[in-house]
Order: C-alpha cells, then structure tokens, then sequence
C-alpha cells in the first residue's frame, strides 16, 4: 500500500469516507452516476491518487457520503473533522 502522506489528500480522504460510511467502491460509483461496469474501478482509481475526479463527480460522491466537497480538500485532518462535523451538526438542525 502507499505511504498515506503520499496520496493526495481528495484521495485518503475519499477512501476514509468511504469505508467510514460502510459502502463498497463499486456501489459507491454506481451510486454516483459511473457506468456500473467501470464503478469500482474509476473509485479506485480516485481513491490511488490515479485520476482526480471533476467537480461534478466529487460531489455526487460528497453527498453520497453526506460530506461537504471542502472535507476532501482539508489537507489537516483536525479541520477534516470539523467541517465533517459542522455539515453533521447543520443537518441535524433541519
């Protein structure tokens, strides 16, 4: 596996989520809107620093996993949390 360090930090931070949230790479793609034959494998490729998804493809999967597009990009993991945990707190206010 890579050095986590190495990975740019949309990529860690997808797979954390991802795993977090309890769904599988390829359910999360189709999930997403990916054709259900290349799914697992273009999450993969996001989650291996491989390719970067678009704007529009990062937040389908944001909202899959009910996390604002900023989290992915919050390269200190302390402000990852926070922003995790402000979207949580603002969802529970509705």
């Amino acid at each position: 596996m890579t050095d986590k360090g190495l990975l740019p930090v949309y990529s860690r931070r997808l797979r954390e989520a991802r795993e977090a949230f309890g769904i599988s790479q390829r359910a999360l793609g189709i999930e997403a809107g990916l054709d259900e034959f290349v799914a697992s494998t273009r999450v993969n490729r996001y989650e291996t620093g491989v390719h970067q998804p678009d704007l529009l493809t990062l937040q389908r999967l944001a909202a899959i996993l009910k996390l604002p597009v900023a989290y992915f990009y919050a390269e200190d993991d302390d402000l990852a949390q926070l922003i995790a945990d402000f979207k949580k707190r603002k969802r529970g206010k509705r």
